[in-house]
């Protein structure tokens, strides 16, 4: 089997990409906590407000332009959020201090500002930790460990909620049901829902005394994250079923036939089991954070394939490890690791983290650009939640300006789904018909309206045919009008 791996290793070194899906998610994870990628800047002035904006408009521009779909932005970090909530204070990182206001709402800001590129935004939830315990006495009053004292648990120095209390579902859902009510994101996504790493200390024996059933310590902790799972999932479903949930576990499962985790597991290590979630239909996305190379991927990927259930595996990259303060990788770890997850037709992919692409690091920014994302993608479908796709759209009318602009109209498609309007995506080409199964082809998604107005960067490269199709929140695509 390694001699296999190896091949396989060797083989991917010297495939090139090759033909691009024309459905694949391309994520970025956009980090608030600290800083890290978002914001620099205080919005405690309205041309801090300005420029704030700006930079997270300057990320977004540059992740649209190397044609990603899908931006991951960090919305509730340790006890602390980066919306205006009625549960918990906003994040100190907008303008120095603990609930200050920032003079927007920068969750709202950012889902906008998706849609405008035709850009999913998913809200990214810190779960369980709250911080150290500095962290946690600078939001004194505010912090959940005050408001909620019974649900929280101290545990080296740092506070997390307990997934041991009945209750710590509900509090998580509260905050889940604030974002989906009230915002229109296009998922939920979940971080650091589990233990702390080899824990077996964490001070959760009252609770197991009281909760465990018979049950082993092991097995007990592992129910109440898939409890929490189970919880938020179908609270989310009831309110708005098309807004995806997901989490980024652990990037191995746990010891495959092809290879050992080397003691480092989502299912031993921080008892998460997110392969029984998804058997159990309670995830419609994984992104495992798969911050590894070699053998240490490519058998643990194909783990991650091989029981989805049929929902969307997104492994996520560690870009980070090309700047040499964070580790040793080559670029061609990464294009390897892309090529693995098309060969083996995984969902798509995620990059940690957004600064080392848009500080194209080793040049990953250029590779994607040029490269692996050269073409657009749209969203994988999700069959489990609706298959059936919207009408075609009807009445494609193009009139070319002496401008050099193309105006294109049509009639509103219909879709099965009445609390959604269809979004619509425009084709052109040279040829006719418009090939809409060729990616290539893509010149705008996400549409809202019924009218695009084309303009081609160089007049020499304009297009002559145009199609445009309807999709709806679930991913699904009908037929094309053509003119």
């Amino acid at each position: 089997m390694r001699r296999y791996l190896l091949f396989l290793f060797l083989t991917l070194s010297l495939t090139p990409a090759g033909a691009q899906p024309k459905y694949e998610v391309r994520a970025a994870w956009v980090t608030a906590v600290y800083g890290l990628d978002w914001p620099q800047t205080k919005a405690t002035t309205p041309a801090g407000i300005r420029r704030q904006q700006e930079e997270l408009i300057e990320i977004l521009d540059k992740l649209k332009a190397a044609n990603f779909n899908t931006v991951l932005f960090q919305t509730r970090t340790r006890g602390d959020v980066l919306y205006k909530s009625s549960i918990e204070p906003y994040n100190s990182i907008l303008t120095g201090k603990v609930d200050g206001d920032p003079g927007y709402d920068p969750l709202a800001f950012a889902v906008r500002e998706c849609h405008k590129r035709g850009m999913e935004c998913h809200a990214w939830m810190v779960a369980l930790p709250l911080g150290n315990k500095k962290h946690v006495a600078k939001l004194g009053n505010k912090s959940v460990t005050k408001k909620r004292k019974e649900i929280c648990i101290p545990y080296k120095n740092e506070y997390f909620l307990n997934p041991g209390h009945p209750s710590t579902k509900e509090y998580l859902m509260k905050l889940v049901r604030e974002v989906v009510t009230r915002y229109d994101v296009d998922g939920v996504h979940f971080d650091y829902l589990r233990y702390p790493e080899n824990a077996p200390r964490f001070p959760d024996s009252y609770d197991f005394r009281r909760y465990g059933k018979g049950r082993t310590l092991d097995q007990w902790r592992r129910d109440n994250l898939t409890d929490i799972v189970r919880y938020i999932y179908k609270g989310v479903k009831e309110i708005k079923p098309w807004v995806k949930v997901s989490t980024c576990p652990v990037g191995k499962y746990k010891d495959t036939s092809r290879y050992s985790s080397r003691g480092w597991n989502a299912f031993h290590t921080v008892y998460q089991d997110p392969q029984g979630w998804m058997g159990e239909g309670i995830q419609d996305q994984i992104y495992p954070m798969m911050y590894f190379r070699q053998n240490n991927f490519y058998p643990f990927v194909l783990d991650w394939q091989e029981q989805c259930n049929g929902r969307q595996i997104i492994p996520g990259l560690g870009i980070y490890f090309l700047h040499p303060d964070e580790g040793n990788w080559i670029r061609e770890d990464v294009d390897r690791q892309i090529n693995f997850i098309r060969k083996h037709k995984l969902a798509g992919e995620a990059h940690y983290r957004a600064k080392y692409l848009m500080d194209n690091t080793q040049g990953i920014y250029d590779e994607l650009t040029e490269n692996f994302y050269a073409h657009p993608a749209l969203q994988p479908a999700m069959p489990w939640l609706d298959n059936v796709p919207p009408s075609a759209p009807s009445g494609l009318k193009v009139i070319s300006g002496k401008d050099g602009y193309t105006s294109l109209t049509w009639q509103a498609a219909t879709d099965n789904d009445k609390m959604n309007a269809p979004r619509y995506v425009v084709y052109a080409s040279d040829v006719y018909p418009v090939d809409t199964t060729r990616p290539e082809n893509i010149i705008a998604q996400g549409i809202r309206g019924t009218e695009y107005i084309y303009a081609p960067l160089q007049p020499w490269n304009r297009k002559v045919y145009f199609a445009v199709t309807a999709v709806d929140r679930y991913g699904n695509e009908g037929k094309a009008v053509q003119e």
